[in-house]
Formats: structure tokens, sequence, C-alpha cells
């Protein structure tokens, strides 16, 4: 996998350093309500990386933001929902990386704005049988779907509701697991042959705002109205992801 090097100081500046308080922002929605930053900040990366470099730097950014959210949140972790999601995610990261491996790039941008508009308006199939064997397969689908979505993290919601309907129990270990899933996934690029190195300003930069947005997302938790909420977000995605679709195809037209 090519690493896609940026391009130079000062065209970063204007171009992918956006992303820097587009990361803030996009985390402290999550840390606020529990998802939705992912696929947002996923959303807008297309135009300012390139298509290669989309979901490897979308992975550490979001290990990041999860991490720190489930830091700031640490005594509401469910330590027991921790073996089964590895396990599946595990096996999904595998999976996931040899699909990868054998994409064409150039259509990434408009794949994964399909499939975010699929997860925003279908509802998705549960994960049948106990608790334990949904886990595995919340890690496998989860992980899996990653490595060629990106953001995946509403998924799970479903699956975490049959434990525990808490705002903060929910907030708190969905950033667990998808930190989890995040850090596979990252692995799984590595090993694929990408280089985080050339990426590095970039990604100490949105490594640094995630963290702020968590920070500020979790003190706005307890503040965020959610009346009427899910529709403009999900109108919200539904644009950006358009948005992605149709930048993909002009590259390609181009």
């Amino acid at each position: 996998m090519r690493a896609c090097r940026p391009i130079s100081i000062g065209s970063a500046l204007l171009g992918e350093f956006a992303l820097v308080p587009i990361a803030f922002l996009t985390s402290a929605l999550a840390g606020a309500i529990g998802m939705g930053g992912g696929v947002l900040l996923i959303a807008l990366m297309p135009g300012l990386v390139p298509a290669s470099a989309i979901i490897p730097i979308h992975a550490i950014t979001q290990l990041t933001s999860n991490v720190s959210r489930a830091a700031f949140g640490w005594r509401d972790i469910d330590w027991t929902l921790i073996p089964a999601v590895a396990a599946g995610s595990i096996a999904g990261a595998w999976f996931g990386a040899e699909i990868y491996s054998g994409l064409d790039l150039r259509w990434l941008p408009a794949l994964i704005g399909g499939i975010i508009l699929f997860i925003t308006w279908f509802k998705l199939p549960q994960p049948k049988g106990g608790n334990q064997f949904a886990l595995i397969l919340l890690g496998f689908y989860q992980t899996g779907l990653g490595m060629v979505a990106g953001a995946t993290g509403p998924l799970g919601a479903a699956v975490l509701l049959r434990h525990k309907s808490d705002r903060d129990w929910l907030v708190v270990n969905t950033a667990a697991y998808m930190s989890l899933n995040h850090g596979l996934r990252m692995v799984a690029f590595g090993l694929l042959g990408f280089a985080f190195m050339p990426w590095l300003k970039l990604i100490v930069a949105m490594a640094v705002a995630v963290t702020l947005g968590s920070w500020f997302g979790t003190k706005l938790r307890s503040t965020i109205p959610r009346k009427n909420f899910h529709f403009w977000f999900k109108l919200l995605v539904t644009v950006l992801a358009l948005r992605m679709i149709v930048l993909s195809i002009i590259d390609l037209s181009a």
C-alpha cells in the first residue's frame, strides 16, 4: 500500500490540516451523545487527504478519540464485555484486511458514502443468540466492515442496549469497544504496508484535537437536548455521504 506522502506544509495548512478543528468538533459530538463523530469525520475527509490515507488516518484518530472518551468515564466501563468483542474483532480485522487489499482505492470514498447511507437509513440486522455470541458477532462485523468503511460506531447501539440503557454507560462502553476496533484496524493497516510516519504531524495534531473534543463533549453530555436531534443528524450525514460519492465520481471522470 502506498503511503501517499502529504503535500507541502503551506498547502497542508490549507488542506489536510483543516481536519484538526473538524476532529475536535466531531469528537466533542461523540463525547456528548456517544456516536456520530467518526461518521462525520470520515465523511469530511475526502478531498482533504488521498483516498488511500482516509481509513488508516481515521482509524488512528478515532482510536485516540475513543480511548480518551473511555478514560474520562472509566468508572462506567463494563470489562465483562471486552473478551467476546475482542475475539470477534481479531477475526474481523483479518477478514476485512483481505477485502481491503483487493479494493480499487479510487472507488473507496464512494463505497464509504454508500455504506454510511445504508447504516443511517436502514435498520441493521441484530446479532442473534446469547449475549456473548452477540458480542462476538458485533466485534467481527464492526472491525471487518470498518476496514473498508471506517466509521461503524452506530452499528453497536442495539447490542449494548440489551445490557443497559443508561446514557453514560452506553457512551463509555461504546468508546471502550470501539477503541479495540480501531486499534486492531490500525495494526492491520500497518501490516498491509501503510506508512503512518509521513502523516505524523497531522496525526498528532488530530490526536490532541480529539482528546480535547472528548473532554469537552463529556462536560456537555448532560446539557444536550435529544429532541429532533437524530433526524437532523441523519440529514447532515446523508448530505456528507452524498458529497463523498460525488467527489469520487468527479475524481474518476477527471
